[in-house]
């Protein structure tokens, strides 16, 4: 009854199934270590924003690297700003999506050393490649809160740095750059400024982390195994319907040929 599995299309269907039975319970493994991946991270986030903010050299220095653990987590420092070697960072966007800049000043620690902070965005202007006018922040010496944020790479943030940029504008944010461009210590990442507020919202403070959508990842896993599942269970129905409906053709009468006589 069942002879026809030796058949080229059964044993081609057989095979496809037994290829695409391991590749999708790989694929659900894949997933659940993605989910497994994004909760760790989540709690790394979840945990940096809920600490007490504390002294950003207690954290990073000149060289530094800022950690997984590190990210987003609160600092302070005492200082003032150095708007005139301020820079802004290109090809932006803000909670609506629109473009713009970012700007990004030197705060000179009490010690002499700097710390890069990231203030906000502003809109774009018309011409690429003016200068933007920015609103000052708080002038002499001041305390600032922020969250520390590593050094931005091309292949973490998929920005390519540019060169031969209009001056005082860069397309990522390294402090090992801008320690050479300032001739300063600069600490290692830089901060997103939380405190004090910008007068008129301006530049727009950036907006807390969002959490990375975990429960997608364990949703897809389970599907890949449903559907691994799903495959030797449709190639037993295939099967049991191609020979009940080859039974069933084998016990039909055949007409007979020879014509009636008169």
């Amino acid at each position: 009854m069942y002879r026809f599995l030796l058949s080229r299309q059964w044993v081609i269907l057989t095979l496809v199934a037994l290829v695409l039975i391991p590749t999708m319970i790989r694929l659900g493994f894949w997933q659940m270590h993605r989910y497994h991946e994004r909760t760790a991270r989540n709690q790394l986030v979840s945990e940096a924003l809920a600490a007490e903010p504390v002294p950003v050299e207690k954290l990073t220095s000149p060289g530094h690297t800022v950690t997984r653990g590190e990210r987003y987590h609160g600092v302070t420092a005492t200082g003032s700003f150095d708007t005139e070697r301020e820079v802004v960072v290109r090809r932006r966007v803000n909670a609506d999506e629109a473009v713009g800049f970012h700007v990004l000043t030197p705060f000179v620690l009490t010690d002499g050393k700097v710390l890069l902070v990231n203030r906000g965005w502003i809109p774009g202007t018309a011409s690429q490649s003016a200068f933007p006018e920015i609103p000052a922040p708080p002038g002499g010496r001041i305390t600032v809160t922020g969250r520390l944020m590593p050094d931005e790479t091309t292949a973490a943030s998929g920005i390519k740095d540019l060169s031969g940029l209009p001056d005082r504008q860069i397309m990522l944010i390294n402090s090992e750059k801008e320690a050479r461009r300032l001739g300063a210590e600069v600490l290692g990442g830089y901060i997103t400024l939380m405190a004090p507020e910008p007068k008129g919202d301006t530049p727009e403070p950036i907006g807390r982390p969002g959490s990375e959508n975990a429960a997608l990842n364990y949703a897809y896993a389970l599907q890949w195994w449903l559907f691994a599942a799903g495959v030797p269970v449709g190639w037993v129905i295939l099967a049991r319907r191609e020979a009940r409906d080859r039974a069933e053709r084998a016990q039909r009468p055949t007409e007979d040929p020879t014509p009636a006589s008169v």
